[in-house]
């Protein structure tokens, strides 16, 4: 990790400190995807003393979309009527027997945008076509879906629908917390999406379970900072939620943007990979604005879905094992040929293990 002097000092700070504030095998997941990737590239992992782990968490929303999912958005890309578009790094996200890269070679029209509004703009210029986005993402994505279908709407533009998959951050760690299993001390907090949502949603972190948390920012020391909290927290006693990235993140969050998830989504159950179904987690098109949504307006049917038994992407997203205990980790699954999702996105931990090298690590407590 190469910085100017005052930050190697600043560093150097927390790294002691977190030394010596923790005195026994301590655990803390990062929830961000952006966060792991960040934590690799720095090589915090190696720095932090051998008592702490970072274990990455439910937090590459490519990731934990299932292959249910995949198939569906597979299945309407056949339809020689539809254009599907998406962001690029779910071509390659494998479905039950096929993908949308595949599917794609095979003469399906799929198509990659970088943003909902460029899906918009593409329904507007194919008026014959049905243009349907893949809106998957947590609560960062999701406003700017809602703004553009609302757009839609006032613009009368009837052939623009989505697939959702935008899910509640919170919601996963609530399931992951309630399971017994899970052996986590504390959370660093994904601060782009508390930027939307502001702290109130994690609240139960320290409120139901007793653990701490911090929201983090993205670059090095404001990871370290934000595990130095942690560690304060731990050496403490105390269970509480706090911000460590107020230079962005306010107490109350975004409300232009949660007031547009509010007035165009619903909260719905959805099916995680490696969680199942999770009630309330998911956002699905509201009675306003059904037809947009392509599950509502456009008839499909889908392979019987199921997950590849020998992927264990589940398992790593729960934090329960690190990549290289999966089977097919750097022997059929890379990241030219994934076997699963933690392997597509630059944000999934499979990913960043097989990019970045893996390390000293310390699971299975």
């Amino acid at each position: 990790m190469i910085m100017p002097e005052e930050c190697k000092k600043a560093a150097e700070f927390f790294l002691q400190n977190i030394d010596r504030l923790i005195t026994k095998p301590t655990r803390f997941m990062e929830v961000c995807g952006t966060h792991t990737v960040s934590i690799f590239r720095s090589g915090i992992r190696q720095l932090l003393p051998e008592k702490v782990d970072l274990v990455s968490g439910p937090g590459c929303p490519v990731c934990v979309t299932p292959n249910d999912y995949m198939d569906t958005a597979i299945a309407y890309a056949k339809n020689s009527n539809v254009i599907i578009t998406t962001f690029g790094d779910m071509l390659k996200v494998p479905g039950t027997s096929t993908s949308l890269y595949e599917a794609r070679a095979e003469g399906a029209d799929v198509r990659i945008v970088y943003s909902p509004l460029d899906a918009l703009q593409l329904a507007i210029n194919n008026p014959a076509k049905k243009i349907i986005f893949l809106a998957v993402g947590f609560e960062t994505t999701a406003p700017l879906t809602a703004a553009t279908i609302q757009t839609a709407q006032k613009k009368q533009i009837n052939n623009f629908f989505i697939l959702s998959a935008h899910k509640w951050t919170y919601t996963a760690l609530d399931a992951l917390l309630s399971d017994p299993t899970i052996k986590v001390d504390g959370f660093l907090l994904p601060g782009h999406v508390c930027v939307i949502t502001g702290e109130a949603p994690f609240s139960f972190v320290s409120e139901r379970y007793a653990k701490p948390a911090v929201i983090a920012g993205f670059e090095a020391l404001d990871i370290l900072r934000a595990v130095y909290m942690l560690a304060l927290q731990v050496q403490n006693g105390q269970a509480k939620i706090e911000n460590a990235y107020k230079r962005v993140v306010r107490t109350e969050g975004n409300p232009i943007a949660q007031n547009a998830i509010s007035s165009v989504f619903s909260n719905t159950s959805a099916n995680w990979r490696g969680f199942g179904g999770i009630e309330n987690s998911g956002m699905t098109v509201n009675a306003a604005y059904a037809q947009y949504d392509a599950l509502h307006s456009i008839p499909v049917t889908k392979e019987n879905s199921r997950e590849n038994p020998a992927c264990r992407c589940g398992d790593v997203l729960k934090g329960n094992i690190n990549p290289t205990q999966c089977p097919l980790f750097k022997k059929i699954c890379t990241p030219e040929h994934p076997a699963g999702a933690c392997m597509v996105s630059i944000e999934g931990t499979c990913h960043a293990w097989y990019k970045y090298g893996q390390g000293r690590y310390h699971y299975g407590r």
